[in-house]
């Protein structure tokens, strides 16, 4: 059994997003494209809030602040989707649904 280990510390330099991937340019020149649908608060969220983004943690990370979401350099790198409960998600979504509902 092997084990994958990052040799390097690549940050993220820079986001796209559509309704089906989510793409990040990383500081060692690779790009990396996952289904959106990995992440469910960004394939449920309006497409608007989506561009809204912004790096964390010296850019090993990208926070939603209009989604309260955060993924990680790593999480990405490593092939791991959202590990949110169905509980989680839902609370998630009835909030998201208020706040829209109020923003008109």
């Amino acid at each position: 059994m092997s084990t994958l280990t990052l040799t390097s510390d690549p940050t993220v330099v820079g986001v796209e997003i559509n309704d089906d991937t989510l793409s990040v340019c990383l500081s060692d020149g690779r790009g990396i494209s996952v289904p959106i649908s990995w992440y469910p608060r960004l394939s449920h969220a309006l497409p608007k809030d989506r561009l809204v983004w912004e790096l964390i943690g010296g850019g090993h990370g990208i926070h939603w602040p209009e989604l309260d979401e955060d993924i990680s350099v790593e999480n990405i790198l490593f092939g791991q989707p959202s590990g949110e409960g169905a509980r989680s998600f839902r609370r998630w979504q009835a909030w998201y649904q208020s706040k829209i509902t109020e923003s008109g």
